[in-house]
């Protein structure tokens, strides 16, 4: 009996170790990543989308932490300092508005309150008005979208028309007038509790057309994508396509116009305030704040730019981070 022409030699085997590192790099080679987390990885590479989120979070956390702030700075927002404030000219004493330890950005005209402290609460009203008017617009946008997309026909007709008269509507003119003949008591809430709520239903009621016509125009092109007929073929209601098939992929939309509303509505918060119809005294905003300014801009122009600053470094900081989100979530994006 012959031997074999090829022999197995023990340097032929591979070792257990050698398995293990083969089977590793075979399963790292196919592992797949989630949407999410290419997102992600975009994100952080993007060095001011970061920066902004950062200020955004820490905008947050300071509109949330303003009593506990405020507290430790030994400061009222409604605390009148008038030993700080010259009798003949009603403005600060001292330099740059009266900067000082104690008042680390100065103090108003005439009544000497502390401008920090009123940033400070003045950064709840906007950032409240801006979220929460976004998430009604949001809400109302992404439903009325997505029926007037899927269902097509009257409904696309009606919502459509609906959609046009609104964007077509002078909305600042009609906050004004509703917000200026609001009573003072409505639902349980009082004084400036009212006019907050009225601002962020109203902005958000005008709000929802411009997120209305993306979920309409991704939904039409997205209805007749295969896996929605696939869904169909296999008799799914439209109840099932609408929330398992369609809602999903308009995430991404969704996500990225919310960044870029929330800005938008501060911005329109502070012009109702600057107006005279958003906020009363002694409630903090922005916007009151610069409106009060006016009359000092030359004798104390600190009054004017501290809350022009605030207000430049938060719509800023939302539009940065809303661009990058966008550049992130979007899949042709190369970088």
């Amino acid at each position: 009996m012959t031997a074999p022409l090829h022999e197995p030699t023990a340097e032929a085997v591979p070792s257990a170790a050698e398995e293990a590192a083969v089977a590793g790099a075979e399963s790292k080679s196919v592992q797949g990543r989630s949407l999410g987390r290419i997102a992600w990885e975009r994100l952080k590479r993007d060095k001011l989308a970061l920066a902004g989120g950062t200020v955004v979070v820490l905008l947050v956390l300071v509109a949330l932490l303003a009593p506990l702030i405020t507290k430790l700075l030994g400061q009222d927002p409604n605390a009148y300092h008038e030993e700080l404030i010259d009798p003949l000219f009603g403005t600060p004493t001292g330099s740059f508005g009266g900067m000082s330890g104690e008042h680390l950005l100065g103090v108003e005209p005439v009544n000497g309150r502390d401008i920090l402290a009123r940033i400070l609460y003045g950064a709840q009203i906007s950032l409240l008005v801006g979220f929460l008017s976004a998430i009604v617009a949001v809400v109302l946008g992404t439903v009325l979208g997505i029926l007037a997309g899927f269902f097509g026909g009257w409904v696309d007709s009606v919502i459509s028309r609906v959609m046009d008269g609104l964007l077509a509507f002078p909305q600042l003119l009609f906050i004004i007038a509703l917000v200026s003949v609001m009573p003072n008591d409505l639902l349980g809430l009082h004084g400036t509790g009212v006019r907050v709520f009225v601002m962020i239903l109203v902005i958000g009621f005008f709000g929802w057309p411009y997120i209305g016509r993306v979920v309409r125009g991704q939904t039409l092109s997205m209805r007749e994508r295969e896996y929605v007929e696939a869904a169909r073929s296999l008799g799914a209601g439209r109840i099932y396509i609408l929330f398992k098939e369609l809602l999903p992929n308009l995430v991404a939309p969704i996500i990225v116009y919310t960044t870029m509303m929330i800005p938008t509505n501060i911005l329109t918060e502070a012009a109702l305030s600057f107006l005279g119809v958003g906020v009363k005294p002694p409630t903090a905003s922005w916007g009151q704040m610069l409106s009060s300014a006016i009359e000092y801009y030359e004798s104390d122009p600190m009054y004017m730019v501290v809350p022009g600053v605030a207000i430049f470094i938060t719509v800023l900081a939302f539009n940065l981070f809303g661009d990058g989100v966008r550049d992130a979530l979007d899949p042709k994006a190369s970088r």
